[in-house]
This record gives C-alpha cells, sequence and structure tokens, in this order.
C-alpha cells in the first residue's frame, strides 16, 4: 500500500454542529431531529429523507464542521510513514499541508457510492487500487465501493453511520483515526 485517502464527514470532519444547527433553522428540536436522522440512517435511507418525515424544507447551505481531535495527527503520522495522504469525499474540502491532493464528487465527476469514484481517485493517486486504502465511517458509501474498486478499504466507527453500519471482514476496522497508522502496518 503506498497511499491513504480519507472521506471527508464523519472521518475526518464531525458533523454534531452542523446538523444541530439545520435542526434549529428548520424549527425542530435538535433531539428530535437527531432521532429521526439516525432512524432514516438504520433503515438504509438517504439521509435527506428526514426533511421529508419532518415535514420541512431541505436546508443548504451548511455551517462548517468542526474537526475530530484525531484527525490533524493521524494525516501528519501517515504521512510521516511514507504513505501518499489523500482526502476524497462527496463534500468538498479546503486544502490542507498534510495532504498530497484532494478531490470530491465534482472533480472525480462521479458520486460515491459509485465505483466509478474510486477508480478515478485510485487514478489521481497514480497507483493500482490494491496499492490504496480508503477510510470512511460509512460502510455503504466508503467501504464496501472502495472495495468493490479493489482498494483496501478502513472503517473508523464513528457517526451515525459507523455504528449501525458492519463492515465486511475483508475491511480493516478501527474506532478511532489514532488506530490507523498501526492498523496500516
Amino acid at each position: 500500500m503506498r497511499a491513504v485517502v480519507f472521506d471527508v464527514g464523519e472521518t475526518l470532519l464531525d458533523e454534531t454542529r452542523q446538523w444541530a444547527s439545520v435542526a434549529d433553522r428548520v424549527g425542530v428540536p435538535q433531539f428530535t431531529f437527531m432521532g429521526v436522522f439516525g432512524g432514516v440512517v438504520a433503515r438504509g435511507e438517504h439521509h435527506h429523507r428526514v426533511y421529508e418525515l419532518l415535514g420541512v424544507e431541505r436546508v443548504t447551505g451548511f455551517e462548517r464542521c468542526d474537526p475530530y481531535p484525531d484527525a490533524r495527527a493521524c494525516l501528519e503520522r501517515v504521512r510521516a510513514a511514507g504513505y501518499a495522504v489523500g482526502i476524497a469525499g462527496n463534500l468538498p474540502w479546503s486544502g490542507d499541508d498534510a495532504v498530497d491532493f484532494v478531490a470530491s464528487s465534482l472533480t472525480l465527476g462521479a458520486e460515491k457510492p459509485a465505483v466509478e469514484f474510486f477508480e478515478r481517485l485510485g487514478e489521481l493517486a497514480g497507483l493500482p487500487p490494491a496499492e490504496v486504502a480508503y477510510v470512511g465511517d460509512r460502510v455503504d458509501y466508503d467501504v464496501e465501493p472502495a472495495l468493490a474498486a479493489g482498494m483496501v478499504a478502513v472503517h473508523v466507527r464513528r457517526g451515525p453511520w459507523g455504528f449501525l453500519q458492519e463492515p465486511p471482514a475483508e475491511a480493516i476496522r478501527i474506532d478511532s483515526l489514532d488506530e490507523l497508522p498501526g492498523a496500516l502496518a
């Protein structure tokens, strides 16, 4: 393995403040919004369904998310271990000097969970898929399509999907990004 690519939302960034703000903006108690959101996730539905179930308009223009405390140190440790480091997700990412490349569904011309997203990511890294690890919280959007593209898949257990979705046996499973460098070795 020569490159490690990280998903954005709920892998590097904690979306709690963002979704609490959405609940406030649509006038729904945060606990209710989060509970319905979790139910939608558990049922395997797209998270936008929460708006329909609550009978409110879909919100765009989110507040900035907060980085998880272990994110920056992990990027630096993985890079120091000699891996190329990338960030790629459906959400855009503003630059970071701890990474070698950044992509999004917009720049790759494919949106997760499409396998094409991961194939194009491998092309961007300039490596065969087997030499790229993809780290994400969602089994359905990150782990399974990365495996289908021939990559090493790492499931980080955090955020609603991280706890509600069980990764396949061939995926590496971690509870924190602090565990990633050791898991890759």
